[in-house]
């Protein structure tokens, strides 16, 4: 076990995977990981599984069985990924049920190409909670504004939700929104509380390589001052944001009805970045109660040479709100920064659904041609 992955957990960092194949549960990575690299969650997307699913013979045959039974590729993609998100939580459920339900989680994303469709994502978010039927699971539903009330919907019926692509802090706000509006709903209908459980995954490392590409091109001493310093002074402002939901009245009066916290997330936290420190997103954004879901070379790079120094939040709330105050005073609009990066997520989102539909489609068509 790698002391600085034993530094995190202690200061309440949650270290998740931001990561998932069959060949990795097959071959035991993921139970090594959970075992010997506070692994405690799993995180999940589109990319991902595209790739999984490209490079690995492990799914020739089930693809080769709905190809024989004519399943449609929408379908087929739900049973291909429910049946590797449903083994991934058995593997993480001893950490689910050491941790009484707090991690142990592994995270399905809804078909992409319905962010934009409150009906159609609801719908999406019931039939993978289902398909999957594990306590352990996350429905990932993108922070869109259509994808709010399908947030509050779910959580309302007691699907425990991953709420992803999240840049802006009006965005969040909304977020804690949907999701209290989502577990008074559930509390209204009778639904245990405790066991519904949301993050709401904050993105990192993107914030930096669109504000750094529009200091670059302002190129003045100021500009070039404030490069790299936008992700985590955002990230740290969100963390202020969370806090600030936690004490309001309707936050402690669900609580008190058995209403778990809503974690942040911190995602897309691999460093885009070569000049910058490989760590410094867990490095610097380290306080109780968040959850870091890291690629593998992140995790491996933070247990090797993490700088893992305490609590990184809590005191740098003015900092980072001046972070945000000097780049608008050099010219950069934190407004249409966090617009075009949604936009970008969505289209990126949906890109990335799009290829897994496309190669998938065409691999039922080779096996039932070759039937």
């Amino acid at each position: 076990m790698s002391e600085n992955l034993d530094r995190l957990a202690a200061e309440g960092v949650a270290v998740w995977l931001d990561d998932l194949s069959r060949e990795r549960l097959a071959s035991g990575r993921l139970t090594d990981l959970v075992e010997e690299q506070r692994v405690v969650g799993i995180t999940s997307n589109p990319t991902i599984f595209a790739k999984a699913i490209r490079s690995g013979a492990l799914y020739d045959e089930q693809v080769k069985g709905h190809a024989r039974r004519g399943v449609r590729v929408e379908e087929a993609i739900r049973l291909l990924t429910a049946f590797d998100v449903r083994w991934a939580c058995d593997v993480l459920r001893p950490v689910y049920e050491a941790s009484d339900g707090v991690d142990g989680r592994v995270s399905l994303e809804v078909d992409p190409r319905v962010a934009h469709d409150t009906a159609a994502t609801v719908a999406e978010a019931r039939a993978l909670w289902w398909l999957v039927d594990r306590p352990n699971m996350f429905v990932k539903i993108p922070a869109t504004q259509k994808g709010l009330e399908a947030i509050s919907t779910a959580l309302g019926e007691g699907i425990s939700i991953n709420v992803t692509l999240i840049f802006s802090l009006d965005r969040y706000d909304q977020v804690l929104r949907a999701f209290l509006d989502g577990m008074g709903r559930a509390h209204a209908a009778g639904h245990d509380l405790t066991s519904i459980a949301s993050v709401a995954s904050f993105f990192v490392s993107r914030v930096d390589t669109e504000v750094d590409s529009r200091l670059d091109k302002i190129g003045t001493p100021e500009a070039r001052d404030l490069r790299g310093r936008a992700a985590i002074a955002n990230a740290r402002l969100a963390y202020q944001h969370f806090e600030q939901a936690c004490a309001g009245d309707r936050w402690r009066a669900l609580a008190a009805a058995g209403m778990r916290p809503q974690r942040p997330l911190w995602a897309s936290t691999g460093v885009k970045d070569p000049a910058y420190r490989d760590t410094r997103y867990v490095d610097e954004l380290v306080a109780p109660g968040v959850v870091n879901t890291m690629p593998e070379q992140t995790l491996r790079a933070v247990a090797d040479h993490g700088r893992i120094q305490g609590d990184t939040i809590h005191g740098a709330y003015g900092e980072a709100q001046q972070v945000l105050d000097d780049l608008a005073a050099v010219g950069v609009s934190y407004e249409d920064v966090v617009r075009v990066l949604e936009d970008e997520g969505i289209r990126t989102f949906r890109a990335s659904g799009n290829e897994l539909f496309e190669q998938l489609d065409g691999e039922l068509h080779a096996k039932r041609a070759a039937a």
